[in-house]
C-alpha cells in the first residue's frame, strides 16, 4: 500500500495548485467544533509573526499533512527522527506521527542538550545517526557552518532528508555553502501557518541546482500544495493573481481549523497568511512577511532581503534584522572571524541600496531564538537597548577625546581609508562622498557617543565643514568650556560699533573705469545666473520691439536680440599676462569628434576652492564702453570681479570667511550682494569692490540672494532659519522670517502670483508675500531640501534628497513629482518655452522631464550631478537649444536639450559643484582647483 500510494502521490504533486475538489462530497457544509472526537489538539500561535491566536484543529486537517510526509520522504521504520520541536510547536505533531505511523525511531532529547549545538550534532549524528530532521533555519544556523559542513550535511552524514520551513528559506548561495562536496541529503524548502495546521506547501531543490558552480540569486520557491490543500495567491481586491505579486491564502476542504472563539467554520474557508509572494510562470517565490515589508526613507523596503544579503557575505556566520521601534534598522551579525563592522558595512554597501543600508551594526555571539526555534526578535531587541545604554555610559574625557571619535565616526560612515590619519577641517561631508542616508547613521552615531540629541545636528552634517560640526557638538555637549575649536561670531555683536574699514577685510583693486551713482540714475543692464536665470532691467529702448517693459525676467530665447549691445567675442588670450594665468595641458576636451569643442579662453586663480557659482552681468546701454563683467567668490574669502572678455581682474575684495554663496546684482546695477559664511550678508560697490553697507545675521549665510525688480528689494537666507527682505538704500532689514529649518538655497521670486519661494533643509517648502514676509503656504517635504525652488508661469518645481522631483501650483497644490534614483541636490532649469524642466541627480543622470512629469529623456554622466543646468540656444547661429550642465568629477556636458544627445564634453582638472552660466559663445564656470575658468563653445569647423 505503501508503494501505491507513493506512486500516487509522485504524479499529483506536478503543477497543481489544489490537491482535490472543494465541491465534491458535500455532505456537510460547516466544519462543527461540538462534533465529539472532531479536535486533534489545541495551540496558541507564537505571536513573532502577528497576534498570538488559540488554534483548535481537527483530525480531518492534520491528518493529510502526516499521510504526505510519509510518502514524500519515503520514512520506514529504517529511519530515525528527531523531534526538534517543542510540544507547544504544532511541526512536533507532524514529526511524532510522521515517525510512529511508520513504525520509524523517534529521538527526543533533553533541552540541555539542545542548547549547546557540539554536544547535540554528536548526540544526532554519531550516536544516533539521525536519517529524518524537520527544522526551522535559524535552529539549523546555531551549528555554525563548520559543523554543518562537517556533520550534518557531510559525504559521511546519516541525514538521508533535511526538512526547512518556518522561516524564510537561507539564500542558496549560502545553502550550497554549507554541503561538503558529494552529500547526497535531499533538502526540502517547506511552508505552512499554524491557523491552517501545520504546512501547506513542498519543494524539494534539486540536485542539479545544489551542485551548481554557478551563483544563483533566485529565491527558493514555495512549490506544491500538500494533500488536500489549496494555495491561492491574492491581490489587494481579493483578486487571484496568475502573474505578479500578492498575499497567500491557504485552505482546502477539509484543511481548517478553528481560531479563538469560533465554534463553526464553513468548508473549504481560506486564511490570509500574512506573507507576500510573486508568482512567476506558475511558481511562487516567498517575498516576505507583511510585517517585514517596511517604508524607509521614503522608499519600500523588504527586512528580510537585507538578512538574505547579509548573509551571503563571506564574514557572516549568521545574522538577523530588526526594525527597532519602527525607526531604526538593526543587523544583528554573528560572525565568523574577527571581522570589523567597517569591512561588513563597506561589503553591504556594495550590494545594498542606500535605503536599505542599516543604521546600526552589532556584533553578538551567539543568535537568541524561541523555543519554537525561531530568531526571538524581542531579544534581539533588549540586546540593542543595553548595547546602547553601554555605549552611552562610555563618558567622554574631553573635547579632544570628542575631535578624535568624530574623524573616526567620519571615516567609518563614509568608508574612507584608514590610512587617513586625519580628516581636513573644511572636509564636507557630501563632498566627500556622504548622502542624506549616511548623515542620519553619522547623526545616530554621535547623538549615542555624547549620549544625548543635538538640536539640528543633522542640517549642520549635510551642510558643513568636520570643524563646524565639532564646533556645533562643543557648544551643547562642553557649554561650560572654553572651545579651542570654536569659530568666533564676534563680528556679528561688534557689527554696529565697528568703523566699515576694520570689518571689510582688504581691498585689492579700488581704481576703476565707471562711476558710482548709488540711486540716482540706473544703469541699463543685463544679468545671468546659474539655471538660466536672466534679468533685464532699465533696457526698455533696447527691448520694446520685443514687447518686455523696463524692469523684466526675460527668457533665454530672448537672447540673441540683445547680443548687438555687446562688443564683438574677443577670442584668444588676454594680451595682460599678469591677470590671465596661462593655459597648458590641464583641462582637455575628452571628446574629439563631437559636433562642439570647449577650448579654455581664460583662467582665473582664487588660491582656494570655488563652488559658488558665477554672476554676469552684461552692460546694456550703448553710451557704455564696459565690457561684461563675471561676478564670483570662493573658499579664499575673495569675491572678484573679472572681464568677461579677457579674464583680467577689474577688482578683487577679502571678505570675513568662506563664500560659497553666488552674488546678486541690485536694481540700480550700481553694487553686488552676497553672503559669506561668517553670517554677513555684503552689499559691494559693483564698480570697485568697495564696502557699502553689511547686515548681520545669526549663522552661516550660504544662501544666493535674490532681487525684487519692482522694488528693488533683496532677498536671502541663513542657517540661522532665517528669511530676510533688505532695502539696501535704505540700509536696512524690511522683515525676517523664521522659516522652521536652516536655508542653504536660493528663494526664488515669482511675479504673478507676485511670491516669494524658500525651501529648508527642515524639508519646508515655503511660500511668502516679497513686501510683507507673511507666509502664504506651506508644504512639507519630509526631507532636506538644498535644490533651489524655480518658477515657471504656471508651476514651481524643487527638488528633494528623497530622489523626487516636486512640482507645485502657485497655489501651494501639489501637481507630480517624478523619482530619480538617487538624491537630487540639483536646483530645476526651466526651459524657455517652460515646457521641460532639466535638473542632475546623485545618480549620476541628467533628466528632463515635461510640465506633467513625464519623462523626455535622461542622460548618463560618469559621476553625481550637483550643479545646477544652464540652457542656452547654440552659438553658431542656428535655432537648436543647448543644455549645459556639470557633474561633480569635473566634466562639463553640452547636450541637445531636446533630445539629450551629447554634442560635447570637456573635463576640468578637480571637482566641479559650481553651476555653469552661459554668454554668447562663452562658459564660466568655478573648479575645485582654486580657479574660474571662461570656456569658448566652438562648433566643430570653427577651431
Amino acid at each position: 500500500m505503501l508503494s501505491d500510494r507513493k506512486e500516487k502521490y509522485e504524479k499529483e504533486k506536478k503543477n497543481r495548485r489544489g490537491s482535490e475538489n472543494i465541491n465534491e462530497g458535500k455532505a456537510e457544509e460547516h466544519m462543527d467544533v461540538r462534533v465529539k472526537h472532531c479536535l486533534a489538539y489545541v495551540l496558541h500561535t507564537s505571536g513573532t509573526t502577528g497576534i498570538p491566536k488559540i488554534v483548535r484543529v481537527p483530525h480531518a486537517c492534520i491528518v493529510p499533512n502526516i499521510q504526505h510526509f510519509q510518502v514524500l520522504f519515503d520514512v520506514t521504520q529504517e529511519d530515525v527522527l528527531f523531534l526538534a520541536s517543542p510540544l507547544t510547536f504544532d511541526p512536533s505533531v507532524v514529526e511524532m506521527f510522521v515517525a510512529l505511523s511508520s513504525g520509524a525511531s523517534l529521538l527526543i532529547v533533553p533541552t540541555s542538550v539542545k542548547v549547546l549545538s557540539s554536544k547535540l550534532a554528536v548526540v544526532l549524528f554519531s550516536h544516533h545517526r539521525v536519517t529524518v530532521l524537520q527544522a526551522t533555519p535559524t535552529l539549523l544556523r546555531r551549528f555554525g557552518s563548520q559543523l554543518i559542513k562537517s556533520t550534518i550535511l557531510s559525504v559521511s552524514t546519516s541525514l538521508r532528508v533535511l526538512v526547512l520551513g518556518g522561516e524564510a528559506f537561507p539564500p542558496l548561495t549560502v545553502l550550497k555553502s554549507w554541503r561538503e562536496e558529494g552529500n547526497k541529503t535531499q533538502i526540502f524548502n517547506i511552508y505552512g501557518i499554524t491557523e491552517v495546521s501545520s504546512w501547506a506547501t513542498f519543494y524539494r531543490i534539486p540536485e542539479k541546482l545544489l551542485n551548481c558552480t554557478l551563483k544563483c540569486d533566485l529565491p527558493v520557491q514555495l512549490g506544491c500544495p500538500l494533500l488536500g490543500t489549496v494555495v491561492e495567491v491574492r491581490d489587494t481586491d481579493g483578486l487571484t493573481v496568475q502573474e505578479g505579486s500578492g498575499q497567500v491564502f491557504i485552505g482546502g476542504r477539509n484543511r481548517v481549523c478553528f481560531l479563538d472563539d469560533e465554534v463553526t467554520v464553513p468548508l473549504g474557508t481560506m486564511r490570509a497568511t500574512g506573507d507576500f509572494v510573486t508568482v512567476k510562470d506558475g511558481e511562487i517565490f516567498f517575498l516576505g512577511r507583511k510585517d517585514s515589508q517596511i517604508k524607509r526613507h521614503g522608499k519600500r523596503l523588504n527586512i528580510e532581503l537585507v538578512q538574505q544579503v547579509a548573509e551571503e557575505l563571506h564574514q557572516v556566520e549568521s545574522c538577523a534584522v530588526t526594525w527597532y521601534n519602527q525607526e531604526k534598522l538593526i543587523l544583528f551579525i554573528v560572525s565568523k572571524d574577527d571581522s570589523v563592522k567597517g569591512d561588513i558595512l563597506k561589503e553591504l554597501q556594495k550590494q545594498l541600496s542606500s535605503h536599505a543600508i542599516p543604521d546600526e551594526l552589532v556584533l553578538i555571539a551567539a543568535l537568541p531564538f524561541t523555543s519554537h526555534g525561531k530568531i526571538d526578535v524581542s531579544a534581539l531587541n533588549k540586546m540593542y537597548l543595553n548595547y546602547i545604554n553601554l555605549k552611552s555610559e562610555n563618558k567622554l574625557n574631553g573635547k579632544e577625546e570628542l575631535w578624535e571619535k568624530l574623524q573616526y565616526l567620519w571615516k567609518s560612515t563614509l568608508s574612507l581609508s584608514e590610512d587617513l590619519l586625519k580628516v581636513p577641517d573644511d572636509s564636507l561631508f557630501l563632498n566627500s562622498g556622504g548622502d542624506s542616508l549616511k548623515a542620519i547613521r553619522l547623526l545616530s552615531e554621535i547623538e549615542k557617543l555624547v549620549g544625548t540629541s543635538i538640536p539640528g545636528l543633522l542640517e549642520i552634517v549635510l551642510s558643513s565643514s568636520i570643524l563646524e560640526i565639532y564646533n556645533h557638538i562643543c557648544q551643547r555637549v562642553f557649554s561650560d568650556e572654553d572651545l579651542t575649536f570654536r569659530k568666533s561670531y564676534a563680528i556679528k555683536r561688534k557689527l554696529s560699533d565697528m568703523n566699515q574699514e576694520e570689518s571689510n577685510g582688504k581691498s585689492l583693486h579700488q581704481q576703476s573705469d565707471m562711476t558710482l551713482n548709488c540711486n540716482d540714475e540706473m544703469n541699463a543692464f543685463v544679468a545671468l545666473s546659474r539655471g538660466s536665470q536672466i534679468l533685464s532691467l532699465n533696457t526698455a529702448r533696447f527691448l520694446t520691439g520685443l514687447g518686455h517693459c523696463s524692469s523684466d525676467l526675460i527668457s533665454q530665447s530672448n537672447i540673441e536680440h540683445l547680443k548687438n549691445l555687446n562688443p564683438p567675442a574677443c577670442i584668444g588670450k588676454s594680451k595682460d599676462s599678469s591677470c590671465v594665468a596661462e593655459v597648458s595641458e590641464e583641462g582637455k576636451s575628452v571628446m574629439a569628434a563631437e559636433k562642439m569643442e570647449l577650448h579654455v579662453r581664460w583662467k582665473s586663480d582664487t588660491c582656494k576652492c570655488v563652488d559658488a557659482s558665477p554672476l554676469v552681468v552684461i552692460p546694456a546701454s550703448d553710451k557704455s564702453s564696459l565690457s561684461p563683467t563675471v561676478y564670483v567668490g570662493s573658499h579664499s574669502h575673495r569675491m572678484k570681479a573679472i572681464d568677461l572678455y579677457s579674464g583680467k581682474v577689474k577688482w578683487e575684495q577679502t571678505l570675513g570667511d568662506r563664500i560659497e554663496s553666488s552674488a546678486c546684482v541690485s536694481k540700480c546695477g550700481n553694487f553686488i550682494v552676497v553672503g559669506c559664511y561668517n553670517g554677513i550678508v555684503y552689499v559691494l560697490k559693483s564698480n570697485s569692490g568697495e564696502n557699502y553697507w553689511m547686515f548681520a545675521t545669526e549663522d552661516a549665510v550660504k544662501s544666493s540672494p535674490t532681487m525684487d525688480p519692482t522694488t528693488g528689494l533683496l532677498y536671502i537666507g541663513s542657517h540661522d532659519q532665517h528669511a530676510y527682505a533688505f532695502d539696501i538704500y535704505e540700509k536696512k532689514c524690511v522683515w525676517k522670517l523664521k522659516c522652521g529649518g536652516a536655508v542653504f538655497s536660493s528663494p526664488c521670486l515669482n511675479m504673478t502670483p507676485h511670491h516669494l519661494y524658500f525651501s529648508t533643509l527642515g524639508g519646508l517648502l515655503l511660500a511668502v508675500n516679497p513686501a510683507t514676509g507673511n507666509r502664504i503656504w506651506k508644504h512639507s517635504c519630509g526631507k532636506p531640501l538644498f535644490s533651489s525652488p524655480r518658477c515657471c508661469l504656471e508651476y514651481i518645481c524643487i527638488g528633494c534628497v528623497d530622489g523626487n522631483l516636486l512640482c507645485f501650483t502657485h497655489m501651494g497644490e501639489q501637481v507630480w513629482q517624478f523619482s530619480a534614483s538617487g538624491p537630487i541636490f540639483s536646483s530645476p532649469c526651466v526651459s524657455a518655452s517652460e515646457q521641460e524642466v532639466f535638473f542632475g541627480s546623485h545618480d549620476c543622470c541628467i533628466y528632463c522631464c515635461n510640465m506633467k512629469g513625464h519623462l523626455q529623456w535622461k542622460f548618463e554622466t560618469t559621476s553625481r550631478v550637483f550643479a545646477t543646468p544652464f540652457a542656452f540656444r547654440n552659438p553658431s547661429g542656428s535655432n537648436e537649444m543647448l543644455l549645459a550642465v556639470a557633474s561633480i568629477d569635473g566634466k562639463l556636458w553640452i547636450l541637445e536639450s531636446q533630445s539629450g544627445r551629447l554634442q560635447s564634453v570637456f573635463e576640468l582638472p578637480g571637482e566641479v559643484f559650481s553651476s555653469p552660466v552661459v554668454w554668447e559663445s562663452m562658459l564660466i564656470i568655478g573648479c575645485r582647483n582654486d580657479y574660474v575658468y571662461c570656456l569658448d563653445l566652438l562648433s566643430g569647423n570653427k577651431k
